[in-house]
């Protein structure tokens, strides 16, 4: 079972894809800010990371940058969601393997994690 990691400060949209992962078979651990990301990447070695934009007082631009920046936690891919208007070249300034626009489709969120999980 692949276990991923899900940073969102929305504690709607944190929930309801913690059960969506759930249902398709995901072992899911979340955090609503980002202080902690850095922390439980490394004790946990999730496959894959979906990590929220803009959290508050926190730039998730900036936590996936020292994600790819560690070698602890440099080989997990990260899928960074966002609801708002953003060009997605800041994927190459960070290093994130894929962006994906809220609101998604179950169908498009799933097959990002398919396609980014080793």
């Amino acid at each position: 079972m692949n276990k991923l990691l899900v940073v969102d400060d929305d504690i709607d949209i944190l929930d309801a894809i913690e059960m969506l992962l759930e249902v398709h078979g995901y072992d899911v651990d979340t955090l609503t800010n980002g202080r902690d990301v850095m922390q439980i990447a490394k004790k946990n070695q999730p496959d894959l990371i979906i990590l929220d934009y803009l959290l508050s007082g926190s730039n998730g631009k900036e936590i996936c940058r020292q994600l790819k920046a560690d070698p602890e936690t440099s080989h997990i891919p990260v899928i960074m969601i966002s609801a708002h208007p953003t060009d997605p070249s800041f994927m190459n300034e960070c290093g994130a393997n894929s962006f994906v626009p809220k609101p998604f489709s179950t169908q498009t969120l799933i097959q990002q994690i398919q396609c980014n999980i080793r």
